[in-house]
């Protein structure tokens, strides 16, 4: 197995229902009408690449999305759980954004995101998504196939390129600026390569951010 010269194509799933209530989305949120319309145009695109896997996070709405790049290329879909999506607090999940009694819990999450050591009841914190995140490049660098698909989430793909981007100079500080000021659309097409940089060395890189041209 090479492990050099991997490329993978990170899809961000179609929007979902609860991409656009005004609750925290829940993890079986389906896709909206309009996610399907992209979900379908992603499949369109992803169909004219070659790719060896789909790796799908197992939430409902990348499941969703994934089917129909299954449709359009017969690739069945390997699930994990490394690639779901960012792990809210339990009491968050279904709540409307302006429900006054999980306002703090809310504003505690946000703040373990980007605090080490801190953590808001059972949600993910900073530390956990750094591990998560290095585990996830692992795995896809440890994985038989050189070309694969991702289809998977906004934050926690944006957590993984955050990771190839600064390197061991991520800090939580630059983590929240990259989290707050970078956007990734719905069913955007962005690309990392595990190659040699002009030392030789052997690292992970950022070829394509958010291509979405299919959905114009």
């Amino acid at each position: 197995m090479h492990k050099e010269n991997k490329i993978i194509y990170l899809v961000r799933h179609g929007q979902s229902e609860g991409n656009i209530s005004r609750t925290f989305q829940l993890s079986d949120s389906p896709l909206s009408d309009l996610g399907r319309e992209q979900a379908e145009k992603i499949a369109e695109r992803v169909a004219k690449l070659e790719f060896d896997s789909l790796i799908v996070s197992p939430l409902l709405r990348t499941k969703e999305t994934a089917e129909f790049i299954t449709k359009k290329t017969g690739k069945e879909p390997e699930f994990n759980d490394l690639f779901i999506e960012r792990v809210k607090p339990s009491h968050l999940y279904g709540k409307a954004f302006d429900d006054g009694e999980v306002q703090e819990l809310w504003k505690d999450w946000e703040r373990g995101l980007y605090t080490p050591g801190f953590r808001a009841e059972d949600g993910e914190n900073f530390d956990d998504l750094m591990m998560r995140s290095s585990k996830a490049l692992d795995f896809l660098k440890e994985h038989q196939s050189q070309k694969i698909v991702l289809v998977g989430h906004g934050y926690f793909l944006k957590t993984i390129l955050s990771k190839i981007v600064f390197g061991d100079t991520l800090s939580p500080e630059a983590f929240r600026s990259f989290q707050t000021r970078v956007v990734m659309e719905n069913t955007g097409l962005s690309v990392i390569k595990y190659e040699k940089n002009w030392e030789g060395e052997n690292i992970w890189r950022l070829r394509i951010f958010n291509d979405h041209s299919h959905l114009a």
